[in-house]
């Protein structure tokens, strides 16, 4: 398997969940990180902790990737040895909502589209071509989900979104193809992290509800996959990872068990 000791590594999203993971499992194979996120508080804290942890360098940026002015002012201001950046992990994402289509909130739809497809755009426009100029085996991971493989009632723009993601994916491969560059989509099933709190506005019961009667996938599980994908050896491409729970077959078919509340 490719060594990670040495690689920088930039994730987006990184505060919380996935992102939180795979800057932990990261930062113990001996990879650097330049972790992203809305709340620079958060990453700063995991950051202080995984350098002291692991004995690694870390730099942090506060960043919402809806945001493509700051972006670019992040992504032109890092120093130039953290320009260097060898696999970048597309993992700032959301859900919003839960209504039918034609009951839909426009923000939230603005808010998924910004973010799971505008900002994966921005992020992989300005650090692809990095990893072009400093001719590195480069890695862009994408986290997609099973709901742009199949949709799911209530669920039509967020899958959408993930949909793109997965073609994104497919096409950037496609215009890499001729370069060391690989592309690998991760599309996670029912995962339990802080995502169906963020799409339920702060409701922690309609949140808990969601994986009750299932033992969902938890976010080391993706990151373990994500670390596995990135550190293949480099004439290896796993451009796709479908992951789900045991009990979870697709997006929107799921087997619960009955939970005796007596």
């Amino acid at each position: 398997m490719e060594n990670l000791q040495g690689k920088i590594v930039f994730i987006s999203g990184a505060s919380s969940g996935i992102g939180k993971a795979c800057a932990e499992g990261f930062a113990q194979a001996g990879a650097h990180l330049i972790l992203c996120a809305r709340s620079i508080e958060k990453v700063e804290e995991i950051a202080e902790e995984l350098k002291e942890k692991f004995q690694i360098e870390i730099l942090t940026c506060k960043l919402d990737v809806q945001n493509k002015t700051a972006v670019n002012e992040v992504i032109d201001g890092l120093p130039s040895n953290w320009k260097k950046i060898d696999i970048l992990i597309n993992n700032a994402g959301l859900a919003r909502g839960l209504e039918k289509l034609q009951q839909g909130t426009m923000d939230d739809w603005d808010a998924m589209i910004d973010t799971n497809v505008k900002g994966l755009l921005y992020l992989t426009r300005k650090i692809v071509p990095f990893m072009l100029e400093n001719k590195v085996n480069g890695h862009v991971i994408n986290i997609g989900s099973t709901a742009g493989i199949h949709a799911y009632p209530g669920g039509a723009v967020y899958c959408a979104t993930k949909a793109a993601v997965k073609f994104i994916s497919d096409g950037l491969r496609m215009d890499v193809v001729d370069k060391p560059i690989r592309v690998t989509n991760v599309q996670p099933g029912m995962v339990e992290t802080n995502f169906s709190v963020v799409r339920f506005h702060g409701d922690q019961q309609k949140a808990d509800n969601v994986y009750e009667g299932i033992k969902p996938l938890i976010a080391e599980d993706i990151a373990n996959i994500v670390l596995f994908a990135a550190s293949a050896p480099p004439h290896v491409q796993i451009c796709e990872v479908t992951v789900t729970p045991t009990n979870q077959a697709t997006a929107g078919i799921v087997h619960k068990e009955k939970v005796n509340l007596h």
